[in-house]
């Protein structure tokens, strides 16, 4: 496509092979880059021209999470065009990790805070809250992005994280990953809650890395019948969860060739990222 392509989530860490699901050890993301030289081959074969990277997560040990703030700082620091976010966790066990991670929200090169709630939490947990108040007040006070997943299950579904919109969005940008999730975070999202918060005047964000495949074509059709929106969305591949080839088509699909897929590929990207 003509358009420069800047992917807003992608990941940096070689995850241990782990017992997903009662089976046997197994290492599904295969594409993980364990190396900053690695990373930059990934993003000219991919053909993005700026990134953020986020440290690889989905084994349940936060320490390897945690380890790998370090590797994508290094990565921010070796190539301009690639920027980071720092894994923290709401939970209180993780207080002191995540108080180091925020430590180094003023290092270069950083643009966000990633939050995650599969490996533990919820918003609405009050053992959560005094975290959360941290983590977001360091992001206001940084200037950075809370960046959260939305999957459903594992307390991570839209109506819990939608939460962290309500309650700190006012001031600080949140980038709602996958667009809910499922069927049921699209609909809730794209149907009005979505809208409704941009109206109230909340800074929240969003990319389709995983969505089903109705969510693209409908989203942008409800930005372009609802006249709001468009400099809300981002693309995004989730590498090496995600597939950058698919999730380029599938969006490029739903933008079209008009300043929505401008301002999805690139343009929204530049205005929140930096």
């Amino acid at each position: 496509m003509a358009e420069p392509i800047r992917d807003a989530h992608r990941h940096l860490g070689v995850l241990p092979a782990f017992p997903f699901y009662s089976g046997p050890p197994v290492q599904p993301d295969v594409r993980a880059p364990g190396t900053v030289a690695q990373l930059i081959a990934d993003l000219d074969a991919d053909g993005a021209e700026r990134a953020i990277v986020l440290p690889n997560y989905g084994v349940p040990d936060p320490d390897i999470a945690f380890s790998f703030n370090e590797l994508c700082l290094e990565a921010a620091a070796a190539d301009d065009r690639i920027r980071c976010g720092l894994w923290v966790s709401p939970r209180p066990q993780d207080a002191g990790r995540t108080a180091a991670a925020l430590a180094l929200a003023a290092e270069s090169g950083v643009r966000a805070l990633k939050l995650s709630f599969l490996l533990g939490g919820r918003p609405s947990d009050p053992d959560c809250r005094p975290a959360l108040d941290q983590i977001f007040a360091a992001a206001r006070r940084h200037g950075l992005v809370v960046h959260v997943h939305t999957s459903p299950g594992a307390a991570s579904d839209i109506d819990e994280v939608g939460h962290l919109v309500d309650w700190y969005a006012d001031d600080v940008p949140v980038h709602l990953v996958h667009f809910g999730g499922g069927v049921s975070g699209h609909i809730k999202l794209a149907g009005s809650r979505f809208f409704d918060w941009i109206a109230a005047g909340k800074r929240v964000y969003t990319d389709l890395s995983w969505a089903v495949g109705f969510a693209p074509r409908w989203l942008a059709g409800e930005i372009e019948r609802r006249g709001t929106g468009h400099d809300r969305v981002l693309f995004a591949s989730d590498e090496p969860w995600g597939d950058y080839p698919g999730e380029l088509a599938r969006l490029a699909a739903a933008a079209g060739d008009g300043e929505l897929a401008r301002l999805m590929f690139s343009g929204n990207f530049d205005e929140l990222y930096g």
